[in-house]
């Protein structure tokens, strides 16, 4: 798609917001929008939320919207969409995985339903492009970082091919950041270059993340 002159929705989490940028120009939205020549970045991301509703509050209520609570409050006369997000669930959620045929946002599935069918309602006719999660330290622990066990939680990875799955299902286009963006954390040199602390990306990572969400936008 063309994108110049052009208005996206980003919906995110602390990413998208543009934690471990060093200012709002490096905020990869905004990064995008100079390098790809487009109206407006509009940012809708807002650090710790996750795709799932949480069953316990959280000590911040903003950590609460989760991502589909937010969809009406976006700008509707936009030419795409793109929902960047999946880590938190991953990292402090507490909504289990559960499974495909859930359609509630109280489970990982269920919420991924949730947010493709109610931007599918809303935008439809309008690309809306899936981001998976990029890959973080300590990912693969399944107890994430509130001490979760059993199978009711997964590894990153698990989270990632879940949203693969139900994207698939909808038909929805996605940038699979995990599988190809090149930023590794776990490789040091990688975590040097490109990362602030291991999960969210410095000014190179932004700049990184803007160029692959626009180029794969432009690809459409």
């Amino acid at each position: 798609m063309e994108l110049k002159g052009k208005t996206v929705n980003f919906l995110g989490d602390s990413i998208t917001q543009g934690s471990g940028a060093s200012s709002q120009e490096h905020f990869y939205c905004n990064v995008l929008k100079e390098k790809f020549g487009l109206k407006c970045a509009n940012n809708y991301g807002i650090g710790g939320t996750r795709f799932a509703r949480q069953q316990i509050p959280s000590i911040e209520s903003k950590w609460d919207k989760y991502f589909a609570s937010r969809v009406d409050e976006m700008e509707k006369d936009v030419d795409a969409v793109v929902v960047f997000g999946g880590t938190n669930d991953f990292g402090h959620g507490d909504a289990p995985i559960g499974s495909f045929d859930d359609r509630t946002p109280d489970t990982f599935y269920g919420a991924c339903h949730d947010l493709f069918k109610r931007l599918i309602e809303k935008y439809a006719g309008i690309p809306i492009v899936v981001v998976t999660p990029l890959h973080r330290l300590s990912e693969d622990n399944i107890q994430g970082e509130n001490g979760r066990k059993g199978k009711d939680y997964g590894t990153l990875k698990d989270y990632v091919d879940i949203i693969l799955e139900v994207a698939r299902y909808y038909s929805l286009p996605v940038c699979d950041l995990f599988a190809s963006s090149g930023l590794q954390p776990n490789v040091p040199v990688i975590n040097e270059k490109f990362f602030a602390d291991g999960l969210h990306p410095n000014d190179a990572g932004h700049a990184a993340v803007a160029d692959k969400i626009g180029t794969f936008l432009l690809n459409l």
